[in-house]
């Protein structure tokens, strides 16, 4: 039985939503409909990020069909709750593509998106990564028809090695989910923190779903000499550890987030978050002209700004519309090719679609939590540029 859920403020039916946004009045009629199939979160412990991934993606359907469509294409978008499992993510964006929406986007974690990654030459399907950081992603695991237009493992790595000369604490503590992502975090930290003349005498992992994080946060309380903390958790588990290291006292400490300061958290948290770090992989403050109009058309309807995993999203989808206008096409091959290499004009500003590994190739941000107009919010305080991209590592063989 299909289940109802409430999304965007309306009842959908997860698993078979057919949400097609307004059409423009001048947008062809006589060309084939590009058609989103949006895999992602809706139940499960990334649901408040995949919730705010949907809303992303349609807003970037209706604000393109209100324009003309894409190409003189109509956008249609179909939703799929992937329950924050990969068996889920597969089964679902297998049957979203089978039904001719092969233009997939939109899973939270690494291990879902590589579920789905699989199989696309064999569901003629395409897909695009907004929110998974693997690094896998675009090395061993990479795949010619699967592109990740977010900041990866290595980038944010690249940029927080960099910024971390300046940090004045030695000796971290290291908690991370146990799934992939959270353990390639952990790895890439300590070995950074290593090449800074810095130590991690404890790591330590708590599976996905723990509840209770006191006996993890009596582990770091009671290291010596512990004066950092380095925080890779995920979803509600990120929610319920801020909360408790608050709690216990642990934020006298300097906390450093990897994909930590994401709003959602700091609204479900309070002032817990007030003062941490971490990476930012988008923001309203990026000055840009395409950045400037969305915040703008974003505003107008939702009266706030976008959060990180909106603004991550919208910018995945423009990236399809890109590869549909480059190629003509709507067909996952030719867009594809129409990607690899392909150079455009973002909300980040000019980036491009790397050939060797299909990463897009856009700056990189760090800033810390900070009270906005009477509300705490991730706030961007400094940009790194391209530059610091490390270059694809060689394992990745797309042809």
């Amino acid at each position: 039985m299909k289940k109802s859920i409430n999304l965007f403020g309306k009842t959908c039916i997860a698993l078979a939503i057919g949400a097609l946004a307004p059409l423009g009045a001048h947008a062809a009629v006589d060309k084939e409909p590009l058609r989103i199939g949006a895999v992602s979160s809706v139940s499960g412990v990334f649901a408040q990020q995949g919730e705010e991934v949907l809303r992303g993606i349609q807003f970037a359907a209706e604000e393109a069909n209100r324009k003309g469509g894409v190409d003189g294409r109509q956008v249609a978008v179909q939703v799929a709750d992937d329950e924050s499992t990969p068996e889920a993510g597969r089964r679902v964006a297998e049957k979203l593509a089978r039904d001719g929406n092969n233009l997939l986007i939109g899973a939270i974690p690494t291990s879902i998106s590589q579920a789905i990654s699989q199989n696309l030459e064999r569901w003629n399907a395409l897909y695009v990564v907004v929110a998974s950081k693997g690094d896998r992603l675009t090395g061993e695991a990479c795949k010619p028809r699967m592109f990740r237009t977010n900041h990866s493992d290595a980038m944010d790595m690249a940029m927080f090695t960099e910024w971390m000369k300046g940090v004045k604490e030695k000796n971290f503590a290291v908690i991370a989910a146990d799934y992939a992502w959270g353990r390639d975090s952990a790895e890439f930290f300590a070995k950074q923190a290593k090449s800074l003349g810095k130590s991690v005498p404890v790591s330590l992992f708590p599976p996905l779903g723990t509840k209770d994080f006191a006996p993890y946060i009596a582990q770091i309380k009671d290291a010596p000499n512990v004066d950092g903390i380095w925080v890779a958790l995920a979803g509600r588990d990120l929610i319920a550890f801020t909360k408790q290291a608050k709690e216990f006292g642990l934020t006298s400490k300097r906390i450093i987030g990897h994909a930590a300061i994401m709003d959602f958290v700091v609204k479900a948290t309070g002032d817990a978050t007030k003062g941490v770090w971490g990476n930012i992989g988008y923001g309203a403050e990026i000055d840009t002209p395409a950045n400037q109009a969305f915040v703008a058309a974003w505003k107008a309807k939702y009266k706030r700004v976008p959060t990180e995993n909106e603004g991550q999203a919208y910018n995945g989808v423009q990236a399809i519309f890109e590869g549909v206008r480059k190629a003509g096409s709507v067909k996952p091959a030719e867009v594809a090719a129409a990607l690899r290499g392909l150079s455009y004009d973002s909300v980040y500003g000019k980036v491009s679609m790397r050939a060797e590994d299909n990463q897009l190739v856009l700056p990189s941000y760090i800033g810390q939590v900070k009270v906005v107009d009477g509300q705490p919010r991730p706030v961007i305080e400094k940009r790194y540029e391209t530059a610091l991209v490390p270059a694809p590592n060689g394992s990745c063989k797309l042809k």
